[in-house]
């Protein structure tokens, strides 16, 4: 049996904490070592990410870092000599498909026992987590969290030279690391982190937990990688953050999100985007800047999670309904084509069926776009996980089907409203079934189908809309 080392161990009482230090910019060049290079010579990795935008850009990093030692990218794990799964902690069902892979994975590394196994992200970052993986999947060579993915070459390096398994999970980030290479995963839409962490502590969220204390870059170096990107010939950059509103607080210097979002949008980029937005954060500035360059798209990610004033209050989300209402009611005074779309849990501890209806209302009156609905399961280690789930699955699936079928039918309303319209769409790429079928996005965030040839992928190009199926829309190319 191989031994163990462990460095860290995620604490969540020390995640918990605010207290501790600023943080400072990390610019140190990466250095690879010899026998790193000599290891990776010929070899391959692969990386398997689940979740969110951010664990995407996680992954371009990782991926980056990779390259500099002389790794080169694998098509499946099948093909690889290094496999790391890059974890997401929000819902329950993607701690059990990360399982599921890692079992996968034992297997595959008993035929190829020289290949090394390493388990990352937000999942990593919980305690029982890290304790069911050193105790039960021996296979796993390398677990590392979110705050230390800078250092991924020199763990690898230590695994290399010791033969022991490695655990380093810190609980907290005190640096926001430069410099970092990084291999993106498209060619001509990027995203670019301008903060990480959050300090929301939502009843219900680990994201506070997993991803520690805000955390914003500083606006020169976002600049830098957005001119960059720009320059590149990349037509969409899309800014990322647990709550993108609260950049620049933690700064003290007068930054603000607002700020950022015109300078960005100055550069000249055809497209820009960010997300996720929290509304206690979203600024009369932002809605003003957001309406006055059209290179903005008018597509935003609110999230409501509820309609009810006390099932807020108990998700400790800090506005009521009614503030919600009238941020609503001032971004489409001021924005242009607005689509909004929202997150909505169902069935949280305590929420009766009136309290359930206050959300049905709330969709109607917002009439959003798309929804991500989701049914509440505890998170452990959140305060939500110790109050009384009062809310029978039978009941949880109820509210969920009748909040899906009014979601869909607001939704329905605005799909229709799009037919006979001509509408701008970046072209993402051809249909896996028919390679004469372009698909893109819309400014509103719609998915468009067309034919098309497929020297338009990455190029904006107008489309009259002839059918709406809901959340995607099939049409026809404008040629000028």
């Amino acid at each position: 049996m191989r031994p163990i080392v462990i460095k860290n161990r995620p604490i969540m009482s020390e995640e918990r904490d605010r207290r501790f230090k600023d943080f400072e910019t990390l610019r140190s060049e990466v250095r690879v070592s010899e026998r790193l290079l000599k290891a990776a010579h010929g070899k391959k990795y692969y990386i398997r990410t689940y979740g969110c935008q951010a664990n995407v850009r996680d992954e371009e990093t990782m991926a980056g870092l990779l390259a500099m030692a002389g790794f080169s990218k694998a098509e499946d794990e099948n093909q690889a000599d290094l496999v790391i799964v890059n974890t997401c902690a929000v819902r329950e069902n993607a701690e059990d498909k990360v399982f599921g892979e890692i079992g996968l994975l034992k297997s595959l590394k008993e035929k190829r026992p020289d290949m090394i196994v390493a388990v990352a992200g937000c999942m990593i970052q919980q305690a029982h987590v890290v304790e069911a993986i050193e105790k039960k999947y021996k296979s796993i060579d390398l677990v590392f969290g979110t705050h230390n993915i800078h250092e991924l070459l020199d763990m690898l390096d230590e695994v290399l030279a010791t033969h022991t398994r490695l655990i380093d999970v810190r609980s907290r980030s005190e640096v926001v690391p430069e410099n970092l290479p990084s291999v993106r995963t498209e060619r001509f839409k990027a995203f670019v982190n301008i903060m990480y962490g959050c300090d929301k502590f939502c009843t219900y969220c680990i994201v506070p937990y997993t991803r520690g204390k805000e955390r914003s870059r500083q606006s020169a170096d976002i600049l830098k990688e957005c001119a960059d990107l720009v320059q590149a010939g990349y037509q969409e950059i899309t800014l990322l953050g647990q709550n993108v509103n609260a950049y620049g607080k933690d700064l003290k210097d007068g930054s603000s999100f607002a700020s950022l979002l015109e300078n960005v949008a100055k550069l000249g980029i055809p497209r820009l985007r960010f997300m996720t937005s929290h509304p206690w954060d979203f600024s009369d500035a932002m809605i003003d800047v957001i309406g006055q360059y059209p290179n903005i798209m008018p597509a935003i990610h609110l999230p409501v999670q509820s309609g009810n004033d006390l099932i807020l209050r108990n998700m400790g989300r800090r506005y009521t309904s009614a503030s919600y209402k009238d941020l609503v009611d001032k971004m489409k005074a001021k924005i242009p084509g607005l689509a909004l779309t929202t997150d909505i849990i169902v069935g949280f501890p305590g929420e009766t069926e009136e309290q359930f209806m206050d959300t049905v209302e709330m969709v109607r009156y917002v009439g959003y776009d798309g929804c991500f609905t989701f049914i509440y399961s505890p998170r452990v280690g959140t305060p939500a996980a110790k109050m009384e789930d009062n809310v029978t699955d039978e009941e949880k699936h109820r509210r969920f089907s009748l909040l899906l079928k009014t979601v869909e039918a607001e939704a329905e309303k605005r799909a229709d409203a799009m037919v006979g319209k001509t509408v701008s769409v970046l072209v993402d790429g051809t249909s896996k079934k028919n390679d004469s079928v372009l698909s893109g996005y819309a400014e509103n965030g719609k998915l468009i189908h067309f034919q098309g040839s497929e020297d338009l992928v990455g190029k904006i190009v107008k489309v009259h809309i002839l059918e709406s199926h809901l959340y995607s829309m099939m049409g026809e190319i404008v040629h000028d």
